[in-house]
């Protein structure tokens, strides 16, 4: 098993990462004592792992089950209601514990219902996707989705815990798994250019599940976004780096309705597009832009959007949380492995999302 350590005080919390954690979940949960458990989960992880983690919680008392629908389309007000009102019926109190099994989506919204639930009880992050283990549980970001725009209502609540089991990506679908490394890539891309050269070394063996390439990953990405999420918590400065690809990403997802590709996809192509930006505006070269996209189309994810409204996209830009009175900020590549946050001219990006495939 190895601990990361996310170092924030009297919020401080440990990821721990490992096969066969969640079968153990009682032994690192049971010293927070807390009087009920309700465990969050979606259809699909709740039928793999559900009734395996209310097993190992047995112990520990009345454990009250919620199960959400799957997929991005649900993360909203009316699954965070529907865990509010089984926290309610359930009597949970300040000292009860939510618990989150599953992806990102799950993670989001279970961890957003703890932090609104009798102004914030305490939850922990057990995520059963590569995209969760190595980004989305680590670091507070809790939210829901708005018709107009990705993660526009949230709050951050730092988990009490993440516990990642990795025996657990092995059911993951070739797909989920390349969406994890969209994370991965964009973890090496703004903080570490020796890591992200290992990234790709390891890419044919991560996507293969091989247990030693995905410990190193894990590990590596959770050591990269603790030290941002310590150093920066609320997002003031540093932590927006964090959001590299995701500009372009979230447009994505927002344009096509959270249907059309996983999160970490859309990422992916977020990825290629802030690297041709950053050539567009003298950062980068083009061979750092060609290394970028090779290793995207190397982790099986897609480099292309096409048919999308080109002003429907600056639009939505404009509308994300990352903007600023109107103005468009995007974390671009100085180099692999350094980013930094900026605007740029209109034709820049309107060139960009042209070369990318938009209409």
């Amino acid at each position: 098993m190895e601990r990361v350590s996310v170092g924030l005080g009297g919020r401080s919390y440990d990821i721990l990462i490992g096969a066969g954690l969640l079968s153990r979940a009682a032994e690192f949960i049971a010293p927070m004592a807390p009087t009920k458990i309700a465990v969050i989960a979606s259809a699909s992880v709740a039928g793999l792992y559900g009734e395996a983690l209310r097993r190992a919680l047995a112990s520990m008392g009345e454990v009250t089950s919620v199960v959400l629908p799957d997929g991005e389309a649900h993360k909203d007000w009316a699954s965070v209601s529907t865990i509010v009102d089984a926290l309610v019926e359930a009597r949970a109190d300040r000292k009860s514990l939510v618990v989150a099994l599953g992806g990102g989506v799950v993670g989001d919204i279970a961890g957003f219902a703890a932090a609104i639930y009798m102004r914030g009880i305490r939850f922990v992050q057990v995520p059963t996707t590569l995209l969760a283990q190595v980004d989305s549980s680590v670091g507070g970001k809790t939210g829901i989705n708005h018709v107009r725009g990705k993660n526009l209502i949230g709050a951050f609540h730092q988990p009490q815990l993440v516990l990642s089991d990795t025996a657990t990506l092995r059911s993951l679908p070739a797909r989920e798994l390349s969406a994890g490394l969209a994370e991965i890539l964009k973890h090496g891309l703004l903080a570490d250019r020796a890591y992200f050269d290992q990234v790709l070394r390891d890419l044919p063996a991560l996507r293969d599940c091989v247990p030693d390439a995905l410990g190193r990953a894990i590990g590596g990405s959770c050591r990269i976004k603790a030290g941002v999420v310590a150093r920066d918590e609320r997002e003031t400065g540093e932590r927006a780096l964090l959001n590299l690809g995701h500009t372009f990403g979230h447009a994505i997802e927002a344009l096509t309705g959270y249907t059309r590709w996983l999160h970490g996809e859309a990422v992916g192509c977020g990825l290629v597009l802030a690297a041709d930006l950053s050539a567009r505006v003298g950062l980068i070269d083009a061979t750092a832009v060609a290394t970028i996209e090779r290793a995207v189309e190397a982790a099986g994810l897609p480099t292309r959007i096409e048919g999308l409204s080109l002003e429907a996209a600056v639009d939505a830009m404009r509308g994300d949380k990352k903007s600023e009175a109107g103005a468009i900020r995007f974390v671009l590549l100085e180099r692999i492995g350094r980013a930094i946050q900026r605007t740029v001219p209109d034709a820049a990006l309107r060139a960009t999302l042209v070369a990318a495939g938009y209409v």
